[in-house]
């Protein structure tokens, strides 16, 4: 009976040491796939200012090392529009615009989660081209109805801008073409449809050899803040954090600096 009974102890411990055995790894499995779950990945879709196309295009490259299950989308626009697709139910999830006016326009519409963040500055350059066919010499050119003149829709960023510096110079400008976003007014001259454009400094460089700048010594006082923010209706709000923090980080800081963009 003794020897039964040692026997009996003897298997109900091993049984014992396997099932807690058995505990351990499931939990290790268990833990696992919340680890992982921690990994950004999926697609996630941004809403961007025109004038961030090429960085962000880079950004996205920069991502695809560090967090190759990301599949980040660019919708790039000019940023009233932006929020206007927002405010109608499109769905996304990050939101950079290219001003705080229109940023403050969706957190006030509900769509933004949580405080945006200032990431990037920029300033306006007067844009001709290479060349510069209508010989400009300043701001006060943007007033001759015999040059063709690009400037940005007054409710899009760089056309507040625009207004913003004009009005501080005292220049009443005669636009042939108001355009619905930065890029293309950038474009215009680029292609030498236009003589003159007010863009932003970083449109301006992207541009290459086919844009030259006019000195504006003023320009420099006007400054567009850059904000992005992490939307409320997120279909992928970890992989929306994910992209946000590298924008406002040092993957972002550096990329944006290249192209010409002022730090917060």
């Amino acid at each position: 009976m003794t020897r039964a009974r040692l026997a009996l102890t003897v298997t109900v411990a091993a049984l014992l040491t396997v099932a807690c055995g058995g505990d351990d790894g499931d939990s290790a499995a268990a833990a696992d796939p919340g680890e992982a779950s921690q990994v950004p990945s999926g697609r996630v879709t941004v809403l961007a200012a025109a004038s961030l196309t090429e960085s962000f295009e880079h950004l996205a490259d920069e991502l695809q090392t560090t967090h190759p299950d990301l599949e980040i989308v660019y919708s790039f626009g000019s940023s009233s529009g932006l929020v206007e697709q927002l405010l109608s139910g499109a769905p996304a999830d990050v939101l950079a615009t290219a001003d705080t006016t229109t940023m403050d326009e969706a957190v006030a519409g509900g769509v933004v989660d949580g405080e945006p963040r200032i990431f990037a500055r920029n300033t306006l350059a007067l844009a001709v081209p290479a060349g510069n066919p209508g010989n400009v010499t300043g701001l006060a050119d943007l007033a001759n109805e015999d040059l063709r003149v690009a400037i940005c829709e007054p409710q899009v960023p760089c056309g507040g801008a625009a207004q913003r510096l004009l009005d501080a110079a005292g220049v009443t400008a005669a636009p042939d073409t108001l355009t619905t976003d930065v890029k293309e007014a950038a474009s215009l001259v680029a292609l030498g449809e236009a003589d003159a454009a007010l863009i932003y400094l970083t449109d301006a460089a992207a541009e290459g050899d086919a844009v030259e700048t006019v000195d504006v010594p003023d320009a420099e006082d006007v400054v567009s803040d850059y904000p992005v923010a992490v939307l409320a209706d997120a279909p992928n709000p970890e992989g929306a954090r994910a992209v946000v923090d590298a924008i406002t980080g040092e993957p972002g800081r550096v990329i944006l600096g290249e192209a010409g963009f002022l730090e917060p």
